[in-house]
């Protein structure tokens, strides 16, 4: 009785907590919107990035003191799991496997006889599905939108569009999990947050890159993003790799660029790269090797299934995004005009489909195959798109251009070939 009246009080704590850090979240949001000079700086997404982690720490602060809590006190030894709090603190803090160990699926790996075939679906569906969210993201970040007034208005609430992503792929793997009955929780919640944090703040940096830089130079920064993933796997999983490996990301890397620079007939069209912008677009960068690297590791220690990712990283997405959101003391009156608009309403729609099936995709090569040849079938997929686009609408392709395309496939072939003949690289 006396552990449960402790909890309670912690518990309450934590929630003053809460209440303390989103009135001081409202407080910094006011100061800053009624200064003009911060508001109309070329570096205020520095003070919008601070106001939204300001947001996420009035969840993940309590969290984390609860969570420091519960592991002083032994909690879990001492409490039997038999409340919905207490399960509930399980769920989210528990350091106990959530799988049995004779019933964790069998990993993939050992069926290679369809590897092909699963590697051409995930490549297909990744391909299909960021080609409409990339070109959904451009028009909603850069385009304007004709209120029946004949106003125009341009969507600037990047937070905005992260949650309503997030949420919407959240909905869709909670949908599916209850219906198949498969375990939702199937690993300690705090876990996904750390990749969770970063996958958010990639998705933000990612959207706000576009105000400052062209979105043909923003594709070219994610080309050369296999290097960064294999430092960031070997840093957080020690994972190691053959010298062909790094050969190959490099050659990739050399001819992403090449062909980049090659596929456009001015170079006018790539637009000016602002300080602001390289700084987002390495931020991105960052998080998102960290993102795909954590979540191998995860797949590895806890067997998870891919609608367990995708359910638990959304949700505490959807956590740490809506705390940002509600402490605000109203909405942006742009957003709000917009959500008024019925093609703003589609695309957005569209837009967090698109981007829930491509996470779902993401997270079924991440277990099937690692974050590195993801990355790779990423990078490929930007190649594709820009071929498709110069064959649609008559872009010609420098030589420059073809010898990236013929140094990047080479380079792939390469490394599947290598990848067939030392199996044991993989693990």
């Amino acid at each position: 009785m006396r552990s449960k009246i402790i909890i309670g009080i912690v518990l309450a704590l934590c929630v003053l907590a809460t209440w303390l850090f989103g009135h001081l979240y409202q407080e910094l949001l006011f100061i800053y919107e009624q200064t003009g000079t911060l508001t109309d700086s070329e570096y205020s997404w520095v003070f919008r990035l601070l106001l939204n982690l300001v947001g996420y720490s009035t969840v993940l602060l309590p969290c984390y003191v609860l969570y420091k809590y519960l592991e002083k006190s032994n909690y879990f030894d001492k409490i039997a799991n038999n409340s919905w709090v207490s399960r509930m603190l399980y769920a989210c803090f528990s350091e106990h496997d959530r799988i049995p160990e004779s019933t964790k699926p069998v990993k993939v790996e050992e069926n290679t006889k369809n590897e092909g075939l699963e590697l051409a679906f995930c490549f297909t569906g990744l391909m299909g599905a960021y080609l409409v969210w990339g070109l959904l993201q451009e028009k909603i970040m850069t385009q304007n939108y004709v209120m029946p007034d004949g106003t125009l208005l341009r969507f600037n609430d990047s937070q905005f569009l992260v949650f309503i992503n997030r949420l919407l792929g959240f909905l869709i793997a909670l949908t599916r999990l209850l219906s198949t009955g498969q375990q939702i929780i199937a690993a300690p919640l705090y876990k996904f947050s750390y990749c969770s944090l970063t996958n958010i703040i990639s998705a933000w940096c990612q959207y706000e890159a576009l105000k400052y830089v062209s979105f043909p130079t923003q594709v070219l920064s994610k080309s050369c993003k296999v290097i960064p993933v294999m430092l960031m796997g070997k840093l957080i999983s020690r994972n190691k790799y053959e010298t062909y490996e790094y050969i190959t990301a490099l050659l990739i890397s050399i001819g992403m660029v090449l062909f980049m620079f090659g596929s456009h007939d001015d170079a006018s069209t790539w637009g000016a790269t602002s300080a602001s912008g390289v700084c987002l677009l390495a931020l991105y960068m960052w998080c998102d090797s960290f993102t795909s690297s954590w979540q191998g590791a995860l797949f590895r220690r806890h067997a998870l299934r891919p609608l367990q990712m995708l359910c638990a990283v959304n949700l505490c997405s959807c956590a740490l995004t809506a705390a940002a959101l509600l402490h605000r003391a109203a909405p942006h009156r742009a957003t709000a005009n917009l959500l008024r608009h019925p093609m703003f309403v589609a695309d957005c729609a569209l837009l967090s489909a698109s981007s829930a099936v491509g996470q779902l995709l993401i997270y079924r090569t991440i277990a099937r195959f690692g974050p590195v040849l993801f990355t790779i079938i990423m990078t490929l997929r930007q190649a594709v798109s820009i071929l498709v686009s110069c064959a649609v609408y008559g872009h010609s392709i420098s030589a420059i251009g073809g010898v990236g395309v013929v140094l990047v496939f080479t380079s792939v072939s390469l490394r599947i070939y290598c990848r067939k003949r030392k199996p044991a690289a993989v693990k």
